[in-house]
């Protein structure tokens, strides 16, 4: 089974249905497809589709899944990577009012710079499905790893206190 995942946000990714509405047509995807299709109005035809999930149901359809083709959320990412599952992000755009701005594409494009699975068009994606190359960050060396935190840590700031140490001193 193939999971679709878009997310809960406000905005449609028709985009992303359209596609894969594309591959079911054109029969080069051949098993189930679950779509979880949040605030999309288009639908791919012959799917079985759920417009929110809970947790606890998400995270069965991910265990079920042979592959995940996802929006490029953070949260997303991550559960895909502690599940290791077989995935490709798909980014949302600002510019098809798919999102209030461009964070999945520049976080898309940082983690393309260190062999993250990324689809940026419809033939991306079906690439991406017939790859025989893993898709997991886990599997990218330790240096990828770094570089992508530092990209990252560049371009979202810490929130994490630079300590201040004049308080402990003694008086």
């Amino acid at each position: 089974m193939i999971l679709v995942t878009v997310g809960t946000e406000r905005y449609s990714f028709n985009r992303l249905m359209h596609w894969v509405d594309l591959l079911l047509q054109y029969r080069l995807i051949q098993e189930e497809v679950v779509v979880q299709y949040g605030s999309c109005t288009v639908l791919p035809s012959g799917v079985k589709v759920y417009q929110n999930l809970k947790t606890e149901q998400f995270i069965d359809l991910v265990h079920q899944a042979n592959f995940v083709i996802s929006h490029c959320g953070e949260g997303s990412l991550l559960l895909l990577e502690e599940m290791e599952k077989s995935y490709v992000l798909v980014p949302r755009s600002h510019k098809f009012k798919e999102h209030v701005d461009d964070h999945q594409i520049e976080l898309a494009i940082a983690l393309s710079q260190v062999g993250g699975s990324i689809a940026w068009s419809a033939g991306d994606l079906v690439q991406r499905l017939y790859s025989s190359q893993p898709t997991l960050l886990k599997t990218r060396s330790a240096l990828a790893t770094q570089i992508l935190c530092q990209k990252l840590d560049t371009r979202f700031s810490s929130i994490h206190p630079t300590p201040d140490l004049t308080y402990a001193q003694s008086e």
